[in-house]
């Protein structure tokens, strides 16, 4: 058999968004957090997760962002740099730098990200790579702040054939939403703990996520370890309760 008719194994590239200008808590995803950034949290989580092949943060050309690049680089990441409001763009320049067939999506604001999580999505994906997307939101179970979806690389590419829409910042908000058209498949756990949040937007937030990593060290925690914790830690739970997530627009 010629090397040429063997068939290359399936590529995953994770791709991580990531900006310092929130408009909620600007500078968060470089704030320091058990003695590393933010950033570098979600870099070392999509670099433990078995089958995804490249880790890539996405993040703008502006020198606001020069601090971005430079840490994602300093944590083991690969860099592409793109417009700030079209992230959609900047997901499509990874593809461009480092082709594969699917992209894992994670947001620099998601610190407490599971490896395994994501890795199961990957896998799902693996077993099954006719769908077009997978998510752990889909059905939302899990706190957020775990958030992780799938998306082919070819479908991926044909959002961009939609010049203007939600997609253009949300990435994947023409897939999901879409499911007579796309194949889209869901991750889901029980019993759910979508009541619980973190994930990194605000300053309430911040306190809660410092005081897990506190309790469970500088670590990529289980999502199980993390729901354990504040459902024994109501104190914990209070800090962010009354934190509305911003919707999709």
């Amino acid at each position: 058999m010629l090397a040429s008719d063997i068939m290359s194994p399936m590529q995953v590239t994770a791709v991580i968004q990531a900006r310092l200008s929130s408009t909620r808590l600007p500078g968060k995803v470089l704030r320091q957090l058990g003695g590393r950034s933010v950033l570098g949290w979600v870099i070392r989580a999509a670099l433990a997760a078995d089958g995804v092949d490249a880790v890539v943060v996405a993040t703008s050309d502006g020198s606001d962002d020069d601090a971005v690049a430079q840490e994602a680089n300093a944590c083991g990441a690969a860099v592409v740099r793109g417009p700030l409001d079209d992230v959609l763009a900047r997901f499509l320049l990874a593809l461009d730098a480092h082709p594969a067939d699917a992209v894992v999506r994670l947001t620099a604001d998601c610190p407490l990200h599971d490896p395994a999580l994501i890795s199961q999505l990957v896998a799902l994906w693996r077993a099954q790579p006719d769908l077009d997307y997978l998510s752990n939101t889909l059905v939302r179970t899990l706190p957020r702040g775990f958030d992780a979806e799938l998306t082919r690389a070819d479908v991926l590419r044909e959002q961009a054939l939609d010049p203007a829409g939600p997609h253009r910042e949300h990435v994947t908000a023409g897939v999901y939403t879409r499911p007579d058209r796309y194949r889209c498949a869901g991750l889901v756990v029980a019993p759910a703990a979508d009541d619980l949040r973190v994930t990194l937007d605000t300053e309430q937030d911040w306190r809660l996520i410092d005081g897990v990593v506190a309790e469970l060290g500088d670590r990529p925690p289980a999502w199980r370890e993390v729901v354990d914790l504040l459902r024994a830690r109501p104190d914990l739970v209070a800090l962010n309760a009354g934190v509305e997530q911003k919707a999709v627009r």
